[in-house]
């Protein structure tokens, strides 16, 4: 039996899994933090019947109860630390708040390396977000023009999305010299280009739309002389989807050491 800490639990993503955890017959809901809420039953928060486990405030309250693996979705601001925190704790993290920096992550495989402990994070824990980032890589091997787009709602407050930053620096890596003209090269207002997203390669040009009416999508547009291919995934207003993702790396990462970015590997 795996024991899981939801943190962010009564939040859109955290209230689902509360749900899909103690429905699941190998695993079990040993804590839950969410600020908010403490002092409540878990399944009160999440909409179901009484779990037992009562809601705490912070997650040094939550590592206090003997478990095994941290789920955070929690605040950009926040998510560094809790992890940090639970991999001294002796914890396995799986993160599915975005928001953390290339440097954050690289500082957070320190840490876990250092613990002996596994950390999954994903921008974007849907199976078919998955799929999108394994078909966008295939593409850019053979395409180098690329850019991403990344829409959210009106008040997300990062950007871009972890979705479209983790598929700038995965493809920053891969793609070839585009034929663009560059930006530092460029007149008039040099930000409608975007945002550079680079992880030791070529950049890619991330652009963020924050809108009412788009909850989470993404799309990698590639471009050859006279004809173009764009890869694109949008999410629906249920939480279900990043559920079984979640869930997935919950499973698989006691059997891992440092930082896994993404759940694609893991579909095979």
């Amino acid at each position: 039996m795996i024991r899981i800490v939801v943190a962010g639990t009564s939040g859109w993503v955290g209230r689902e899994l509360v749900k899909a955890v103690t429905a699941a017959p190998d695993l079990t809901l040993a804590a839950a933090v969410a600020r908010s809420s403490a002092g409540r039953d878990a399944g009160d928060v999440a909409g179901m019947a009484a779990t037992g486990v009562t809601v705490v405030s912070s997650l040094a309250e939550a590592l206090a109860v003997p478990s095994d693996v941290v789920i955070d979705y929690t605040k950009p601001h926040v998510v560094k630390g809790h992890t940090l925190e639970a991999l001294a704790a002796g914890r396995h993290v799986v993160i599915g708040t975005s928001g953390l920096s290339a440097d954050d992550y690289a500082e957070i495989d320190r840490a876990a390396v250092a613990a002996g402990r596994g950390v999954i994070a994903a921008g974007n824990f849907s199976i078919t977000a998955s799929l999108l980032k394994r078909f966008a890589t295939m593409a850019a091997r053979h395409v180098p023009d690329v850019e991403i787009i990344d829409y959210a709602s009106a008040k997300k407050p990062d950007t871009p999305s972890g979705t479209g930053r983790e598929l700038g620096e995965i493809l920053s890596a891969i793609r070839g010299a585009p034929t663009s003209k560059p930006v530092d090269e460029l007149g008039g207002i040099r930000e409608t280009r975007g945002g550079a997203v680079n992880a030791g390669g070529i950049a890619v040009q991330v652009h963020s739309v924050r809108m009412p009416s788009f909850v989470l999508s993404a799309e990698a547009i590639f471009g050859l002389p006279d004809e173009r291919l764009t890869i694109r995934h949008d999410a629906g207003s249920s939480a279900a989807p990043y559920v079984g993702g979640t869930l997935l790396a919950a499973r698989k990462v006691r059997g891992s050491t440092g930082l896994i970015r993404g759940i694609d590997h893991l579909l095979d």
